[in-house]
């Protein structure tokens, strides 16, 4: 059982019962003790008080040890843990997956049965947000805006013209779990086997193909081949013999920071095998990705008549009127303006809306006295997440669009940059498969240009560094 797999296990029990998932220090701590470290170095690399660490410990473990019924401490944590995990392991695993309609729906990970089970997991309601989506930033499917025009070019894409591999890509809030989740309630009846995994906490290639092929089969762990080769081969014989739609989330977890889109991390290379195999050879089912950009194996190979699609999901557009209503904004005729600000996406609105509602009462036209655009913390903690993946080539590329009041050419780029024109269309490509940079066609001429939010914060953040 590696290090993801125990986050996993740990984040869904205090879930299940606290309604929050595992904030950065708690996973900090489960990671450290894990790996045998002590709370004076936890507390070091998290940058907080060992005090601090030790408190946020204790309160944890009483969470685990009450939900485990039996004391959990940083001394048999490893040990408990791995003996939980066998149990789970030698019951009968078939009891994890249930059917319905000829529809077996698999969840994330195996819960022990002394774990309280949350009623979203049940059957009845296969797409729960508690169980498809883990991280703690994404969208309320409970509430879902407008898409009606993605919903059917996906399934048509999957269930009329049988893709193999579809991506949906797109910015970080901009909705692309939530349209999963609708796209799975349209389309799971069309598939005898439906199977939603979470990349949240990066788990390895090895893990994820153990799952499928356990869904698939109801092998058992000791039934099954060792190398990733042998694994993958065996998963394509049931993705031909069966109709399957498997989704995985968040896949940009497995891709790196510090390098062009679409690279991965060090140790998960082979999850391009992967996408690639599924992607190229023949076979009855779908993958469906979602990511804040698309894997480099898959570009070569969609096409508008390839079994392999990509939909860039954009703004809502108009239809992000009824976030601001559910926010309880007034003002009805100035709302277009916030829309077209915030690009109309989702996460980004209802972050200024809760601002607006808490200093000014709901009142927009209150908040545009001001003649700015905001971000307040909450918003540049995920444009953070975003720009923290930038390589420095990026960082330079997009300070310069961003500081620019109208869109760019690359011409222009290049007259005013110290960078060799292969350097600055990868970084510009490379921008665009992130969602950070727009075209736009002008006089036959194509411009790079960047939304306000993203000029707003590249202005605050990348002052200097436009190369």
């Amino acid at each position: 059982m590696d290090v993801n797999e125990v986050l996993k296990f740990a984040d869904e029990i205090v879930f299940n019962n606290t309604g929050k998932h595992l904030d950065d220090l708690e996973q900090s701590i489960l990671r450290g003790v894990w790996q045998g470290h002590k709370y004076s170095k936890i507390a070091e690399e998290s940058h907080r008080t060992e005090s601090h660490v030790r408190d946020v410990a204790s309160e944890l473990w009483k969470l685990l040890s009450d939900k485990l019924g039996e004391d959990l401490t940083k001394s048999n944590f490893r040990a408990t843990i791995e003996r939980w995990r066998f149990s789970i392991v030698s019951s009968n695993y078939s009891k994890n997956f249930v059917e319905i309609n000829n529809v077996k729906v698999c969840g994330e990970a195996l819960q022990s049965p002394k774990v309280p089970q949350d009623r979203s997991h049940d059957v009845r309601n296969p797409v729960s947000p508690r169980n498809r989506v883990s991280v703690d930033n994404a969208p309320d499917v409970s509430s879902f805006y407008g898409r009606a025009e993605e919903l059917n070019i996906l399934k048509k894409w999957i269930v009329e013209e049988r893709c193999r591999l579809v991506a949906i890509v797109g910015i970080s809030g901009i909705g692309k779990t939530a349209l999963a989740v609708k796209l799975l309630e349209r389309i799971q009846d069309k598939f005898e086997y439906v199977i939603w995994q979470s990349l949240r906490y990066s788990p390895s290639l090895e893990a994820i193909l153990r799952n499928l092929i356990q869904f698939l089969s109801d092998r058992s762990e000791t039934d099954l081949p060792v190398s990733i080769a042998d694994r993958l081969s065996l998963l394509m014989e049931y993705l031909r013999k069966s109709r399957c739609l498997i989704i995985l989330d968040d896949v940009q977890m497995v891709l790196s920071s510090g390098q062009l889109a679409g690279n991965y991390k060090s140790g998960y290379e082979d999850y391009g095998e992967f996408f690639r195999t599924v992607a190229e050879f023949s076979h009855n089912s779908c993958l469906v990705m979602n990511s804040w950009e698309p894997p480099r194996e898959i570009l070569p190979l969609k096409g508008d008549t390839a079994p392999i699609r990509s939909l860039q999901l954009n703004g809502l557009g108009l239809a992000a009127v009824e976030i601001l209503r559910e926010q309880g904004l007034v003002e009805e005729d100035k709302w277009e303006y916030l829309i077209d600000a915030y690009a109309g996406n989702p996460l980004w609105l209802k972050i200024v809306a809760t601002m607006i509602q808490e200093l000014f009462r709901g009142k927009v036209s209150e908040f545009l006295k001001y003649d700015t655009l905001v971000l307040n913390e909450d918003l540049k903690a995920i444009l953070h997440q975003q720009f923290n993946r930038l390589s420095e080539l990026e960082k330079q590329v997009i300070s310069r669009i961003g500081n620019e009041s109208v869109p760019v050419s690359i011409y222009q780029l290049l007259e005013n940059m110290q960078l060799s024109p292969s350097e600055l269309f990868n970084g510009i490509q490379s921008l665009g498969r992130r969602s950070l940079i727009e075209k736009k066609e002008q006089s036959n001429e194509t411009l790079f240009a960047v939304q306000p939010v993203v000029r707003q914060y590249v202005k605050t953040q990348y002052a200097g560094n436009d190369g």
